[in-house]
């Protein structure tokens, strides 16, 4: 697995510059054990998480006690999610970001998905950079939270 590239929504590249965590949190996807094949997505989130349990984020962070929705990971005023799974799945996690930052709980976040071409190669109709960022584009008055958007492959 390595790094690709990032999209910047409502500058969040510079918060995560500022509290000095960007090439930290970037720097987690540069594994080269870690090859993408079919199913190997157990492997990748085992690998993501342990990073951040390292450091101190709390994980799989509940967003609320009445309602079984959890962000994958916090620490301080930071979110943390991946995605791995079915396309479907990625509008919840902005939604979820959106949330913790409207409720004062966050002041920026990090949503990690494969590249489109990494996706196709991992899984059927995955969550994918490409498809995300253009979302994230077309939704910039909805979904206001600073997210750094970061494509592995």
């Amino acid at each position: 697995m390595k790094f690709a590239y990032v999209y910047d929504h409502h500058n969040a590249s510079a918060e995560w510059v500022r509290k000095d965590l960007y090439e930290w949190l970037t720097d987690i996807f540069e594994t080269p054990s870690i090859k993408m094949k079919p199913k190997c997505t157990d492997v990748i989130r085992t690998h993501v998480f342990a990073e951040l349990q390292k450091e101190g984020w709390a994980l799989n962070v509940p967003l609320d006690q009445n309602v079984g929705l959890t962000v994958s990971a916090t620490s301080d005023d930071m979110a943390f999610q991946l995605q791995t799974g079915n396309m479907s799945r990625a509008p919840y996690d902005l939604l979820k970001l959106q949330y913790l930052f409207q409720s004062g709980r966050i002041e920026m976040a990090s949503l990690a998905v494969p590249t489109r071409a990494c996706a196709k190669k991992i899984g059927s109709n995955l969550a994918n950079f490409e498809r995300i960022s253009k979302e994230l584009e077309l939704f910039s008055r909805v979904i206001t939270v600073p997210i750094l958007l970061i494509a592995f492959e």
